[in-house]
Order: C-alpha cells, then sequence, then structure tokens
C-alpha cells in the first residue's frame, strides 16, 4: 500500500511540473531579434561578448513574463528586456541592500542617496525604452521585496551580480537573503538564469570569494541547491577560454572597465585581445510542487 501511494505521489508531481512547463510561455526568437537590432549601436557593439539572444532563450524567457532583473545598473539588459517581454509583461528591477551598498569603499554620502533614490528614477528612466508596446516596470531592493510579489514571478535573472552578494556574505547575509528571495517571488517552476564570471579550476573559495569579481562554479550550484533550487543545465555560449586571471588580477582589468592598463598601451593591448570574461550561463528552477 505504501508503495502505491509513493508511486501515485510521484506521477502526480509529475504531471504537475509537466502542467507548469506546458503553461510556460515559449521564447519568440523571431520578436527577440527583431528588438536587438533595434538596440543602438553602442549596445550592440557588446553582443558578440554578451550573447543576448542565446543567454535570454536558454533561460526561457518568454514575451508576457515577469521578471526580476537582479542589479540592472545603467541598463544593458533592461531595455532589451522591456522590449521583449511586451505590453504584458512586468520587468522588476531588484538592487542591492542599502547596507550592502555601505561595504564599498567608494560609497560616499552623494552615492549612496542616488543609491536610496533609485528606487524612483530607475522607474522613470525605463519609461523611455517602453515605445508602443514594452513592459511595464517597478524598482525593488532585495532583503525588503514587495510581500504581493511572492509567487509571482516567472524568471530572475543574475546576470554578472552575484560576485558582490557573496563577497559581502559575511557582512550581512547578502547572498542568502538574494538566493530566498528570488525563492520566495517565483512561482512553481519558475526559474533562475545565471551568467557570472567564473574563477578558473583549481581556485580555492577564498580566491573566489566575488572581491575579484569571479566565483566558483561547483561552489556556486551547491549554494543554490541549499537555497531550494534544482540545477537545470548550462549553456557554454558566454565561455572564453583565454581569460586565465593570474592570482592577482581582477576581472575588471579586462573589457569593458579596463581598470588596470588605463595609462599602460601594451597591457590594455593585452587585455583588449582577450576580450571580456569567461562566464558561467547557469540555470535553475524552483521546483513545481
Amino acid at each position: 500500500m505504501q508503495y502505491l501511494l509513493k508511486v501515485a505521489t510521484m506521477l502526480m508531481l509529475a504531471a504537475s511540473a509537466a502542467l507548469a512547463a506546458a503553461a510556460s510561455p515559449a521564447p519568440d526568437s523571431e520578436r527577440l531579434a527583431s528588438v536587438l537590432q533595434a538596440q543602438p549601436a553602442e549596445r550592440q557593439a557588446r553582443y558578440s561578448s554578451r550573447h543576448p539572444q542565446e543567454t535570454l532563450e536558454f533561460f526561457g524567457i518568454a514575451p508576457g513574463m515577469t521578471v526580476v532583473e537582479v542589479l540592472p545598473g545603467g541598463g544593458w539588459y533592461s531595455p532589451i528586456l522591456i522590449a521583449y517581454l511586451g505590453d504584458e509583461g512586468h520587468l522588476i528591477g531588484a538592487d542591492y541592500p542599502m547596507a550592502l551598498w555601505k561595504n564599498f569603499s567608494f560609497a560616499t554620502d552623494e552615492f549612496l542617496a542616488g543609491r536610496d533614490a533609485w528606487l524612483t528614477s530607475w522607474p522613470q528612466k525605463t519609461i523611455e525604452w517602453r515605445g508602443d508596446d514594452g513592459a511595464s516596470a517597478e524598482a525593488v531592493r532585495l532583503g525588503s521585496m514587495p510581500e504581493d510579489v511572492a509567487g509571482t514571478v516567472d524568471a530572475v535573472l543574475f546576470i554578472r551580480a552575484l560576485h558582490n552578494l557573496s563577497r559581502f556574505e559575511s557582512k550581512g547575509g547578502f547572498r542568502t537573503m538574494a538566493l530566498a528571495d528570488a525563492y520566495t517571488v517565483l512561482k512553481p517552476g519558475g526559474v533562475v538564469g545565471v551568467v557570472q564570471h567564473q574563477a578558473p579550476a583549481g581556485r580555492s573559495d577564498d580566491w573566489a570569494d566575488g572581491s575579484r569579481g569571479y566565483l566558483n562554479r561547483d561552489t556556486l550550484l551547491g549554494q543554490f541547491e541549499a537555497a531550494g533550487f534544482e540545477f537545470v543545465g548550462e549553456s557554454d555560449v558566454n565561455q572564453n577560454p583565454k581569460d586565465i586571471p593570474g592570482e592577482d588580477e581582477i576581472v575588471w582589468r579586462l573589457p569593458p572597465g579596463l581598470q588596470t592598463s588605463r595609462d599602460d598601451p601594451e597591457l590594455k593591448a593585452k587585455y583588449q585581445a582577450i576580450g571580456e570574461s569567461n562566464r558561467m550561463t547557469l540555470l535553475f528552477r524552483k521546483p513545481a510542487r
């Protein structure tokens, strides 16, 4: 009897997962390509390094979805997402907690005031990206997500946003908080897409603690699984095997920042030849049960 109950439960869970997958909208490659072709030339120049079409399709992002973009910053992916999600879609920009920003050496009072005002300024900025049929947008802060967002989100995107959450984990549990927020806001069966600078194999977690921009793949997988997520798969679309940082090198030595070679043309040329960082592209799912 117990065996039959176990089998019945497994079948019910499988059916629930299948229904959730069937209910999810499918990516629209043609619409996404059209949106990408309409972006400014400066943004398009980064496509060969950032592969937005392949990345968003791998994550299963589709028009009409509600998507959380963590740390949208000045808005590289945001204009693409707002145009692509369409007027039935919704984009939620999620900033770091103010307590995390205060850990940076550049966090002056003026800077912090700007981050504090971001909840108002960012949604206003998105208006210019909407066009005739773009998605609506709102801004929130990790660690204080609105209660009415819980269970309403189709996808959460951490695109080059996890290293600082990991770097300052010991200062306030910021990575743990962010993954818990992602789990809470997602619908059952909802996904998390990660694009993150990947540490070379064999580097310690102390080296790949986020302060250099890099994280260890296996460590990150374990952290997501500990937060309740299922690992779905990965893509090599954003890999760059030429990016092999030295023990004392940081990811921001590479384009577009080139932070460590601004006064050294020869060194700058070396880093430009490497290109943008080697990045893991991972997909996780909140269990559909």
